[in-house]
């Protein structure tokens, strides 16, 4: 208990968190800060054994069996309190592990990173094809499962995550006519926007059998299954040239050592005017190491990327990255509308599940948004061309395009080729 207790008392300065033990003792630590929520937990007989033997996976281990009670607050509250006091980019926090932990880490999770095709449609299966009941329980009514771009203060997550996608299909340079390749197309959202605003036909691929029946119904629904095609295919086993390829919420599921392979794989497909609109979750700093909890439970075989790491993965095989966009917060802002869907969801997630699971979802979420929030995850928008020129020379075509798709009184890049 003395070990745990010293522990807090260096990880909660701003902010009170008050601790009952087992044995019925409590401890308050940190002192009482208005822009943070007090905080108490009480451990069960095995919590804090649980946590000092692995903090990362024992805490979250701990919560999601019970052992781990909220008192007053919520489980977010409690990783806000953390967080805050040991913010990524200060020197004093004591939640980054020792460099002797880092070394263990990536000798553990080495092979974890290696997504080998059958694992690979695995390790997707583990997450996505999980009952869209839950998904359509937290996520906007589209589904779509990434960061959303909030343009202005005070937006719901339906209209950021429209704005989302106006966002990337800005960036793309889109044209009548063209030919769309969509990575990990998840349950169809990114490609029916696309052809919608463009008329662009688009092959979305995916591993999650799931995603692609309600894809598939989607495109069917709508009459465009002769324009949007969804196929159930590792994107190293696609043919043909596509004038744009848009991959959103997938390069996290690649592995650092298919880098390599996915980059060439994907300048492979791009015509030589072709252009490549990469949005994935980043680190801010350098290489590091994805954490127990997320790989046994949310995410087996992720990996979120430093800039360094992407970097290699594209240098030496004739690309120009033609823009690079930092989005900082909006994953943050993203989670924490889907925290409080699920916390509003409670019943019906316990009723399709159980309420471990809930716990285990409502930790994920939460730990989700205090690392983008607090911690050194960021998401990067990066664009890539084959050609010098197929762009133009200044980033204002995207301002442009992007507010012609919030007008839609406006003529659309569809309506002007059909004019045309």
């Amino acid at each position: 208990m003395a070990l745990i207790d010293r522990f807090f008392a260096r990880a909660i300065r701003r902010g009170q968190l008050t601790v009952i033990h087992a044995d019925g003792t409590r401890q308050s630590f940190g002192e009482a800060d208005p822009a943070l929520k007090p905080v108490t937990i009480r451990f069960g007989a095995g919590a804090t054994r649980r946590i000092l033997r692995d903090p990362s996976l024992g805490a979250a281990e701990a919560f999601m069996d019970g052992d781990i009670l909220m008192e007053q607050g919520e489980i977010l509250d409690l990783l806000i309190l953390f967080a805050s006091n040991n913010r990524w980019e200060d020197n004093d926090s004591v939640l980054f592990p020792s460099a002797f932990k880092k070394a263990v880490d990536a000798v553990m999770f080495r092979l974890g990173r290696i997504n080998m095709e059958r694992r690979s449609k695995r390790n997707v299966a583990h997450h996505y094809d999980l009952s869209g009941k839950l998904y359509d329980l937290f996520l906007d009514t589209d589904r779509q499962y990434s960061c959303a771009y909030f343009s202005a203060p005070g937006i719901g997550l339906e209209q950021a995550q429209l704005d989302k996608k106006a966002h990337i299909v800005a960036k793309l340079a889109l044209k009548p006519g063209m030919k769309v390749l969509d990575i990990g197309c998840g349950w169809g959202g990114m490609a029916l926007y696309i052809h919608q605003k463009t008329g662009a036909e688009v092959l979305g691929v995916t591993l999650s059998e799931e995603q692609l029946k309600v894809a598939r119904q989607r495109a069917l629904d709508a009459g465009v299954a002769d324009k949007v095609k969804f196929e159930l295919i590792d994107y190293r086993h696609v043919t043909g040239q596509f004038d744009r390829i848009v991959s959103v919420g997938m390069f996290e599921h690649v592995g650092t050592p298919h880098y390599r392979t996915f980059f060439r794989k994907v300048r492979e497909l791009l015509t030589p005017e072709g252009v490549m609109l990469l949005h994935t979750i980043g680190r801010a700093g350098g290489p590091g190491v994805t954490d127990a909890f997320t790989l046994k439970y949310i995410f087996p075989g992720g990996y979120i990327p430093a800039l360094s790491e992407i970097a290699q993965g594209y240098e030496g095989l004739r690309y120009f990255m033609t823009d690079v966009e930092v989005l900082r917060l909006h994953y943050a802002e993203t989670l924490k509308h889907w925290y409080e869907r699920t916390v509003a969801a409670r019943d019906a997630i316990t009723g399709l599940y159980d309420e471990r699971f809930y716990r285990m979802w409502c930790f994920y979420l939460a730990g989700c948004h205090v690392s983008f929030k607090y911690g050194g995850l960021v998401n990067y928008q990066l664009q890539f061309s084959r050609s010098r020129d197929a762009l133009p020379l200044t980033r204002d075509y995207m301002v442009e395009a992007e507010r012609a798709l919030h007008e839609p009184h406006k003529v659309t890049l569809r309506q002007a080729g059909q004019a045309g």
